[in-house]
């Protein structure tokens, strides 16, 4: 990297209108974004010029809704070149985005649309969220009367809904001159809702120079430059996948191609062969167990040269790194590159020159194994209410069992308990709608508290722990297990819960039963009351059933996906509860670790 730099300064554009501004400026006929045009089954280009006047027709069409400055426009679109336009639209009319996940439940996207008293709303296929839409006399009875247009690409046919039309017809056949309105660096920019202790998610409001200054400081701890191409395939609604993914090309020049989906994604990355890859853990881990899996029906003397290229490229790294000596193994490199290390980065793309991890721990063994074989990962630590990079490796210093060194921009501090707190332009101006909460994280001295336990060592952070109990799936999406554990325990059925799902790629629980509800159960549907009956394959599906009916108020990435049960109760006796009632994780944990391996055996 570093050889076309021509970075966007926050001293250059104030705010991420100017910033798309400036840089279609400098790049008018460069590529800006590719994509897969279905249609025609091929990629395509468009330049920054061709964004641009894209953006000048959908600011036409968002203007004659009568959006004033400050107004809230919500985007529920799998990434694509349509995500940017209409964000860069409502940027330069002063309103307010708010990304939705395109999985999310019903409920909960009538929740924050009702929340945030969106205006404007642009989704990819109206059928996702068919309940809300159908009716228009329900549509206003959910409290969603001020929300004057839903647009959609997709037919609206089936439909009776005055306030839903097809892009094609809501767009004008003319532009007019983008009369961008005047933007402080400090107006709210976006409200990105994420999950609450309580079920119900929050609405983190960060503002222009949140979001812009992180994206810059993260830009500047690594050179980018107008040659580099991003793959995009983590949700933009994801500020991670927006900061690093979105505006942090946007500020270096850098091209970003859309990849099509996740099961889509080892053929892009070949098609694309890009040089930058935003990821979380969950990415390293299916590839992990696919190499792990194939080597499983190799001959032993393909599994040792695996084991060797892995060892002697480790080796290699903490050279580079200067931690290590040189040894005399690492003459064997070349030739383990050739025969082992090269073909699987091939598989990557073969162009590949960093990937940048977040949103969850990678773990120490799947981080050595892909470095070992010559990948670069810098690892990083963030928040949503932090823009959300607070930390990063740099390059030259990468210790990749920590998250990194602190951003440029961004003060740190152990607090009590060796929370890690959190202070900067970064950090955001609040929870929307929600005082309380805003106060209950950032302190009198504007610390921001994270919630997590750290430790700090030459220059990097380490995260040892959590303030308080938060699943952190390998997605990166942070779940409160005891809500959903309340609220599953709240069916009669289902005795004592405990979810699991730390750094894994789904929720699952270990639930046991209440006894005299069983027996009505098993009556019920014509099963034994023995154990036995557990293992029937429609009982478990009835279970997942009314598990799930239970956490509908919850995001869509709060759903339980495989679940162990259990007859007998956990008592004090066994040492599974305490005199209180209250379960202890880790012993339920130390107990049931087969049948954990076992839920997510396959995946």
């Amino acid at each position: 990297m570093n050889k076309k730099q021509d970075y966007i300064t926050p001293v250059t554009a104030s705010n991420l209108s100017e910033l798309f501004f400036e840089r279609v400026k400098r790049s008018l006929n460069e590529v800006a974004y590719r994509y897969y045009d279905e249609s025609n089954k091929a990629w395509k280009d468009l330049t920054w010029n061709d964004i641009a006047k894209k953006v000048e027709l959908w600011h036409t069409a968002l203007r004659h809704e009568g959006l004033v400055k400050g107004d809230r426009v919500a985007i529920m679109m799998k990434n694509c070149p349509d995500w940017v336009v209409f964000d860069q639209a409502a940027y330069s009319l002063g309103l307010v985005v708010v990304p939705i996940y395109t999985n999310d439940r019903t409920e909960n996207i009538r929740f924050i649309l009702e929340d945030a008293n969106v205006k404007v709303f642009f989704i990819e296929d109206p059928s996702s969220c068919k309940a809300l839409l159908k009716d228009e006399a329900l549509f206003e009875k959910q409290g969603l009367k001020d929300l004057i247009r839903i647009i959609t690409h997709k037919s609206i046919s089936e439909f009776n809904n005055s306030r839903l039309e097809q892009v094609e017809k809501w767009l004008p056949s003319y532009t007019e001159t983008i009369e961008r309105v005047n933007i402080d660096t400090n107006d709210l920019a976006t409200i990105v809702y994420t999950s609450g202790t309580t079920g119900r998610p929050k609405g983190v409001m960060l503002s222009h120079n949140n979001i812009f200054s992180n994206a810059h400081a993260a830009a500047t701890f690594e050179h980018f430059d107008t040659d580099d191409i991003f793959l995009s395939f983590l949700p933009l609604s994801h500020m991670f996948e927006r900061t690093a993914g979105y505006y942090m090309p946007m500020i270096a020049g850098a091209k970003v191609a859309y990849a099509r989906s996740i099961e889509k994604l080892g053929e892009d990355l070949i098609s694309i062969s890009p040089t930058v890859l935003v990821t979380v853990p969950r990415i390293f881990e299916r590839v992990y167990n696919k190499i792990h899996d194939q080597l499983s029906k190799k001959p032993p003397i393909a599994q040792g040269l695996f084991k060797a290229a892995v060892n002697v490229g480790w080796s290699r790294f903490l050279v580079q790194q200067k931690r290590e000596s040189w040894h005399p193994k690492l003459l064997f490199w070349p030739i383990l590159n050739k025969l082992v290390a090269g073909k699987i980065l091939a598989k990557l793309g073969g162009k590949l020159q960093l990937a940048v991890s977040g949103g969850a721990a990678l773990s120490p063994e799947i981080a050595k194994t892909f470095i070992g074989l010559g990948l670069t990962i810098s690892q990083g630590y963030g928040l949503t209410e932090t823009s959300p990079v607070v930390s990063t490796n740099k390059l030259n210093n990468n210790d990749p069992f920590s998250v990194g060194q602190v951003m440029d921009n961004v003060e740190i501090k152990l607090g009590q308990n060796d929370e890690l707190l959190v202070k900067g332009p970064t950090v955001m101006l609040g929870y929307w709608n929600n005082e309380k909460a805003t106060k209950e994280v950032i302190d009198e001295q504007d610390w921001f508290h994270t919630g997590d336990k750290a430790k700090i060592e030459n220059g990097h952070i380490y995260i040892t722990g959590r303030i308080k109990e938060i699943i952190v799936l390998s997605n990166g999406e942070k779940v409160p297990p005891s809500d959903i554990e309340l609220a599953i325990g709240s069916d009669p059925l289902f005795e004592q819960v405990i979810v699991i799902g730390e750094a894994k790629p789904f929720l699952t629980a270990i639930i046991t039963i209440e006894e005299n509800n069983w027996q009505q159960f098993a009556t019920s549907h014509s099963v034994s009351i023995e154990e036995k009956s557990l293992e029937l394959e429609k009982i478990k599906n009835i279970f997942l059933e009314r598990i799930n009916k239970q956490l509908v108020a919850f995001p869509g990435y709060a759903k339980i996906i495989r679940a162990h049960i259990v007859l007998k109760p956990w008592e004090i006796e066994d040492g599974l509860i305490t005199p209180t009632l209250k379960i202890k994780r880790a012993k339920i944990n130390e107990k049931y670790e087969k049948e954990m391996t076992e839920l997510y055996r396959g995946h």
